[in-house]
């Protein structure tokens, strides 16, 4: 069964671009998989019509074989681009509104991992810095269990030296049945977690897409090198 499947998307905020456009793609059950692009390339616009926040303006979503409802919403766990908890809440409090709010919840998963990475539970989340914003994000979405977890930029914003602990904790905390899809143009970072990759140019085409392990196996290159190459782009892209 593919957990994901897009089919002659389209999406358009005027009549003169279209954002998506005619994307088509399949995404398996149990793989960690790179929807991978430069800045502006319409990564977050398709995450954010995957998860019902944005409308597409033609084609077909499906999420475990569903068409997009409040039912495929509670098979997916999405961390946005940008923190969207409420600043004055205690980390405490936010624990709390998880556990009541969504049945799939693994109340004693969110405390491991805030006690591995230091995080005082009893801290307001406008005391912490950005950086700890997101992983305390992270760590919320990551102890659902869920049949897709969606990350739009997960790493962007946290310092190096979390990034692998970050990128191991979304490797061990996803049932190995689900979906774990990963938005990024940091591609060195995360590419060693992923076992499928799409390339994703400007207007939503799919440039390439396959096999991680294949494609450095047979070209000899990792993916950074063949994202580069495939949009020519400097390593300040």
């Amino acid at each position: 069964m593919y957990t994901l499947e897009c089919k002659q998307l389209y999406k358009s905020y005027d009549k003169r671009r279209n954002v998506i456009e005619n994307l088509n793609l399949q995404i398996p059950e149990g793989k960690i998989v790179g929807l991978l692009g430069p800045n502006g390339c319409g990564k977050s616009t398709l995450i954010k019509m995957v998860a019902g926040l944005l409308q597409p303006t033609s084609g077909e979503i499906l999420i475990c074989g569903n068409p997009v409802s409040e039912i495929t919403n509670s098979y997916i766990s999405y961390l946005p681009e940008r923190t969207y908890f409420d600043s004055e809440m205690k980390v405490n409090q936010l624990i709390d509104l998880f556990d009541e709010f969504y049945s799939d919840y693994d109340r004693a998963k969110t405390l491991h991992m805030l006690r591995d990475l230091g995080i005082d539970i009893n801290m307001r989340l406008k005391t912490l810095s950005k950086g700890t914003k997101e992983k305390v994000q992270l760590v919320m979405v990551m102890s659902r269990n869920a049949n897709l977890y969606m990350l739009d930029e997960p790493i962007g914003g946290v310092d190096p030296a979390a990034r692998d602990y970050i990128l191991n904790t979304i490797v061990a905390n996803y049932n190995p049945k689900s979906t774990v899809l990963i938005t990024t143009h940091l591609i060195s970072d995360v590419e060693k977690l992923l076992d499928e990759f799409f390339f994703i140019g400007y207007g939503g085409a799919i440039l390439r897409s396959g096999n991680a392990d294949d494609v450095r196996e047979n070209e000899g290159k990792s993916l950074d090198q063949l994202f580069r190459e495939e949009f020519r782009c400097s390593v300040n892209y």
